[in-house]
């Protein structure tokens, strides 16, 4: 939880895409906006899936074509080809409303998909993207831009150790500011930085 509040406040003002990991579930970020990763959802629903037969597939099985219709819808918007957007964007979450409202059900793995992904269809959490288009429903962009420095970390970069893991992560860091800010020359922030913390200190006045 600590390394999810250093980066992320409790007033954060945006959106944060996320997995289903716990930490994102703290009181403490109860105030700020999420939209769960609909990749991640589904392989929650998969996981059931590959468990069930016959009408215990029938739940899961509903929810992640509704799912899928509704970022299909998304795709589609963004493409300039849903004319319709808001009537078909109400009409899918009508139905996953519907299908997601609280109830018992007969089958242990069903009814906790529905008490886990439906409190966070309560939350907003599920749909967020139909309701503000510029809001993605996957974190997989996070993902790809967190893959070079998990490939790297694997590789003898000098993190097989506390201090070089540390060293790496700051580096990493650093670099992708950079890059999201589009400066010309990473090499050239690299090195302003470097020159901006190491100029030296005025010497101490003796008494």
């Amino acid at each position: 939880m600590n390394e999810v509040r250093e980066l992320i406040p409790a007033g954060y003002a945006g959106v944060m895409v996320t997995g289903r990991g716990r930490s994102y579930e703290a009181e403490q970020l109860l105030g700020v906006r999420q939209q769960k990763c609909l990749d991640h959802l589904n392989r929650n629903i998969d996981e059931v899936l590959e468990t069930k037969t016959g009408r215990a597939r029938g739940f899961g099985r509903k929810l992640k074509g509704l799912l899928k219709q509704a970022r299909q819808l998304w795709r589609d918007q963004r493409a300039g080809k849903a004319p319709n957007f808001q009537a078909h964007a109400e009409r899918i979450e009508e139905k996953i409303t519907d299908h997601l409202r609280q109830r018992c059900l007969k089958d242990g793995d069903n009814q906790r998909l529905l008490d886990g992904i439906g409190l966070q269809h309560d939350r907003g959490n599920l749909l967020r993207f139909l309701h503000e288009p510029h809001v993605e429903p996957t974190n997989n962009r996070g993902e790809r831009a967190l893959r070079p420095a998990v490939i790297a970390r694997g590789l003898p970069h000098g993190s097989k150790n506390g201090r070089g893991a540390e060293a790496f992560a700051a580096f990493t860091s650093v670099l992708q500011t950079a890059v999201k800010n589009r400066v010309s020359s990473t090499i050239d922030t690299l090195h302003n930085l470097f020159r901006s913390n190491s100029k030296p200190r005025d010497a101490p006045v003796p008494p």
